[in-house]
């Protein structure tokens, strides 16, 4: 991800923004995440129960796992891309141990986006927690 904010600094700005502002804001958080190759694009990689078509692909960097993500959605890749920051080139033990769902809870997303928007979030979260759980104790 690329100059993108920390999510301490997101969560203050989203706080006080009204929801248009906040549909943007996570518009662009998307537009943060580095590209992701078509060819990585992949039925492999497509996170399954998602409205919109949602790609995760993880790389071993040492000891640290970094996603590559991408949507066809606009506000779908700002979702990816919170998620991410929780995550982003950790080690699998601190993937694993992070509470991810605790640290989105202040977005509320859940209340501030359609059902169709958010019924892939769990989705995402597991994938990303299985992917560390295979990883667990792997250094490249």
């Amino acid at each position: 991800m690329t100059d993108s904010p920390s999510l301490s600094d997101l969560r203050d700005e989203y706080e006080f923004l009204d929801a248009d502002d906040r549909y943007r804001l996570l518009i662009d958080l998307g537009r943060t995440l580095d590209a992701m190759p078509d060819a990585l694009k992949t039925d492999a990689t497509l996170v399954r129960g998602c409205s919109a078509s949602v790609w995760v692909y993880p790389m071993q960097q040492g000891d640290r796992l970094h996603f590559l993500a991408d949507s066809n959605a606009a506000i779908t890749k700002g979702i990816i891309a919170l998620i991410l920051q929780i995550v982003q080139d950790r080690t699998a033990p601190e993937i694993l141990a992070a509470d991810i769902e605790s640290e989105l809870a202040p977005f509320d997303l859940k209340n501030q986006l359609s059902s169709n928007r958010t019924q892939g979030i769990p989705n995402m979260i597991a994938l990303i927690r299985e992917t560390a759980e295979r990883y667990r104790g792997q250094v490249a």
